[in-house]
């Protein structure tokens, strides 16, 4: 998917998360707060809820959702959410394919491989053995597969180092939402 100018800060979008062969995964309501060096922030207000087939989940925090800027799509395989304050973890991102605007709704592919840094400060990498059985199980191409992982690498190497935007940049989004 190729990125394209997204709808302008404070539109309503749809996040809709699919997992490979289109199948329907995570969806949920936020507003487009605004944009940075960083990518697209979007505000998801505690309360905001949020499903996918057979499971449902209500937020329990504000948080926010950044979206990467144009870029080899390296630099792009994953969305971040930042949980606010009293939330269960800082920062998940989902290693997705490169995320596109589709008018007011955001689309990419979950790729099953998640990294996280939990309120300790622990960061570790989610989801490998699902990433494993999926990759035979939905056919994942070899292609989307390197990019998968070498995004993952890369993403858990900057949450580790805390090396902006996982520097504490999304504070000032979430004190927008």
């Amino acid at each position: 998917m190729a990125l394209t100018e997204g709808p302008p800060a404070g539109s309503r979008i749809t996040v809709a998360m699919t997992k490979w062969g289109d199948r329907p995964h995570w969806r949920y309501d936020a507003v487009l707060l605004g944009s940075d060096a960083h990518g697209d922030w979007l505000g998801v207000a505690a309360g905001t809820s949020m499903t996918r087939p057979g499971a449902s989940y209500v937020a329990p925090t504000d948080q926010v959702v950044l979206v990467p800027p144009a870029g080899p799509d390296l630099e792009r395989a994953w969305v971040t959410t930042f949980h606010g304050e009293g939330g269960p973890i800082e920062a998940y991102v989902d290693i997705t394919t490169p995320p596109a605007w589709d008018g007011a709704t955001l689309r990419a592919v979950d790729l099953d491989l998640d990294v996280l840094r939990g309120l300790t400060g622990r960061v570790w990498v989610d989801d490998e053995d699902e990433f494993a059985e999926h990759r035979v199980s939905l056919g994942y191409p070899p292609q989307v597969c390197d990019l998968a992982v070498a995004s993952c690498d890369r993403v858990r190497a900057l949450v580790a180092a805390a090396h902006a935007p996982y520097d504490g940049t999304a504070r000032e989004w979430l004190a927008r939402v």
